[in-house]
């Protein structure tokens, strides 16, 4: 459980990171109490996504992965990111968009979801390596 929920602050904490860095993302935090639980929230249906959805795309992506030399990858990263947006915009009314979307999908929301699935992934990849060493150390 605890794994569980330093996984939603690492994603959290990444989304926070690509929201700062690429110019059209767009996450709204607003007062500090407040604005923190949407992140949380956003962060969590991120750690869904890529749970439960991440595995079943990868899947059937696989032979145009295995084409491409995996750059397809970066396409499916990208598309779940705008899943995650939509969803919570769409469903949960947090103020999260990527390059205008959504409402609007085009070429500015789309090269916004491949560079920040790429700054995510790198920000969870180091932040992982901390949460690996509290593993390591039998920190649990």
């Amino acid at each position: 459980m605890l794994d569980w929920a330093i996984r939603i602050v690492i994603n959290g904490v990444a989304l926070v990171v690509a929201a700062k860095i690429v110019p059209n993302i767009h996450l709204i935090l607003g007062p500090l109490g407040i604005g923190w639980i949407k992140v949380g929230i956003v962060a969590l249906v991120f750690a869904l996504v890529n749970t439960y959805v991440k595995p079943i795309v990868k899947a059937l992506s696989f032979p145009i992965t295995l084409l491409t030399l995996g750059l397809f990858s970066l396409v499916v990263n990208a598309a779940l990111f705008l899943l995650v947006a939509w969803i919570a915009k769409s469903g949960l009314d947090i103020p999260f968009t990527v390059g205008g979307f959504p409402p609007t999908l085009g070429s500015t929301s789309i090269v916004a979801a491949i560079l920040g699935s790429i700054v995510v992934s790198v920000v969870s990849i180091l932040l992982g390596t901390v949460n690996f060493g509290r593993k390591a150390a039998g920190l649990r």
